[in-house]
């Protein structure tokens, strides 16, 4: 049979340990091609480069595999993977990490991981996100592995609800001490900012963004943020529309009863 043709992506960039553990679980399942940026681009969301010409060069970070390092943003690799270097392929997953760090609860929002693979759900791509709670460079994604391989083969077998993607974080933990999968939807939480101030050498302000992470659902035991806590690795369904759909017929009320 043809193996599955498996995208492979990140915002860590392309030498990163995160994304070399991927690959090496991708390759186990199927055809690999990967595009990724060519230096870290966390926290860039769903952004694009539109005023800047991209670049897009051949890498020898995966030895003899298909890969390419991209100026731009993961968005940006993704597109550029579609319309460009697989224009004339049918990708059956896009697989998007291992990030450094958490993508839980609101941190989807400026995860440049997962709009990645958002980006290619938007394509009709089935695509999965994957973080580990680790923030250390020399992470060890060892005990990812067997979990990261079992989801990739449930998609590529399964499929997703279209325009769905998966979120998938790991917690920090001993591959015995992880509890399983559990299926769950994001956290009701947030960030507090603040923003430290100091001088440069040459004594200009700048400004250093630090704050601290505020669970509104902790008493909640069906949410990602929880299943984290206690052991268990965070699967959520994830979709691009932002509507808010309860409130809509308060809304249209409203403005059916006010002049505007």
């Amino acid at each position: 049979m043809e193996k599955p043709l498996i995208l492979v992506t990140n915002d860590d960039g392309i030498t990163a340990m995160g994304i070399r553990a991927l690959v090496e679980v991708a390759c186990e399942i199927g055809e690999v091609v990967v595009v990724a940026p060519d230096s870290p681009q966390s926290g860039m969301g769903h952004a694009i480069t539109i005023h800047n010409p991209l670049r897009l060069h051949k890498s020898l970070a995966f030895d003899q595999l298909e890969a390419y390092e991209c100026s731009g943003t993961p968005v940006d690799c993704v597109k550029l993977a579609k319309n460009v270097v697989l224009k004339d392929r049918k990708i059956d997953l896009c697989v998007s990490g291992i990030n450094h760090g958490s993508n839980a609860s609101i941190n989807i929002i400026y995860s440049g991981t997962l709009s990645a693979a958002m980006e290619a759900s938007l394509e009709g791509i089935p695509s999965i996100g994957f973080s580990l709670l680790d923030y250390n460079h020399n992470a060890d994604f060892e005990p990812c592995k067997p979990f990261v391989a079992k989801l990739m083969r449930h998609v590529i077998k399964n499929g997703l609800q279209e325009g769905s993607l998966l979120n998938v974080n790991i917690p920090n933990l001993p591959g015995d001490e992880i509890k399983g999968l559990m299926v769950c939807r994001q956290a009701e939480a947030r960030w507090i900012e603040e923003f430290q101030e100091a001088r440069d050498p040459r004594g200009q302000k700048y400004y250093w963004l630090t704050g601290k992470f505020v669970n509104d659902d902790h008493h909640s035991q069906d949410t990602d943020v929880w299943a984290l806590d206690n052991g268990f690795i965070s699967v959520v369904p994830s979709k691009h529309d932002l509507t808010n759909y309860s409130a809509i017929p308060a809304l249209k009320t409203s403005l059916n009863n006010h002049a505007i």
